[in-house]
């Protein structure tokens, strides 16, 4: 009976991992807010590192607590998970499945460049090997690998302010990122526009080595959060896939909550459930 019950376990989390390696800038995107140059400020003065710290800063706070609705849409299938996350700084992260039942408490937890995941029903954590790093996370259009590259980009890629002008009527920042030599990445080009008004992103596009746009990420409904305007909707859609989607859509966020350094290990998480 345990063996069986093990055997159906292990098929729920390939369905959850399998599939598509498309791999974004991040479900969490990266860390510790840097005051950024204001809208206001000629472009050729814009400190374009702090602008690309204060963008990845939007879902982050020192901690951050989030409720949060994930949608996806394949070709064989579509599927809706009620998310809560946590996060500490740029290095850890909890992501556990409230909704459906039959899901309920399947975590993944990210310490430094290590992932967990982890399965309640047979108490059961599993480390994801470098093999798996770009399968797909809880069945989604997003990577294991995505999660573990959030706290390196800055690190491994070099940004400029490639344009600064008015684009789908508003006047946006144009981000470029290009891969540092021997840099181990996914991307061989990540561009981004930001409004210069309220220094939000509205998208990103992914490209391989090729110059290929591969993937597109675009945000909307933006809402203000703790004194920032944050992108509640983020869509990721596979260029090569127009028919299917991940929407990961914030009921609740909140920054700066009360998360200690303990609650991101693998004691507590078995602890939790």
């Amino acid at each position: 009976m345990e063996q069986s019950f093990l055997r159906l376990d292990r098929c729920r989390m390939r369905r959850l991992y399998q599939g598509f390696s498309i791999p974004f800038l991040a479900l969490f995107l990266f860390a510790t807010y840097t005051t950024c140059a204001t809208a206001a400020e000629p472009s050729d003065k814009v400190d374009i590192q702090a602008l690309v710290r204060h963008v990845d800063n939007l879902w982050r706070g020192t901690t951050s607590h989030a409720d949060m609705t994930m949608t996806v849409k394949t070709r064989h299938y579509q599927r809706k998970l009620t998310l809560e996350a946590w996060s500490r700084g740029m290095e850890n992260s909890l992501v556990v499945i409230q909704a459906p039942i039959k899901d309920r408490g399947i975590a993944t937890l990210k310490v430094g460049e290590n992932i967990w995941n982890y399965l309640p029903k047979i108490n059961r954590v599993t480390k994801i090997p470098p093999s798996m790093m770009s399968g797909s996370w809880m069945g989604s259009h997003f990577t294991n690998d995505d999660l573990v590259k959030e706290n390196t980009f800055e690190a491994d890629y070099n940004v400029s302010l490639t344009f600064s002008g008015m684009r789908d009527g508003q006047k946006i920042y144009e981000i470029t990122a290009l891969p540092k030599e021997n840099a181990a990445v996914v991307w061989g080009k990540v561009v981004m526009d930001v409004i210069q008004s309220s220094l939000t992103p509205t998208r990103a596009d992914y490209y391989d080595e090729d110059g290929k746009l591969i993937r597109r990420m675009t945000f909307s409904d933006f809402k203000k959060v703790d004194g920032k305007i944050v992108p509640m909707i983020m869509k990721l859609q596979p260029e090569d896939k127009p028919t299917e989607s991940t929407v990961l859509e914030y009921n609740k966020i909140e920054f700066n909550v009360s998360v200690p350094q303990s609650f991101f290990s693998l004691q507590s998480l078995k602890r939790r459930h």
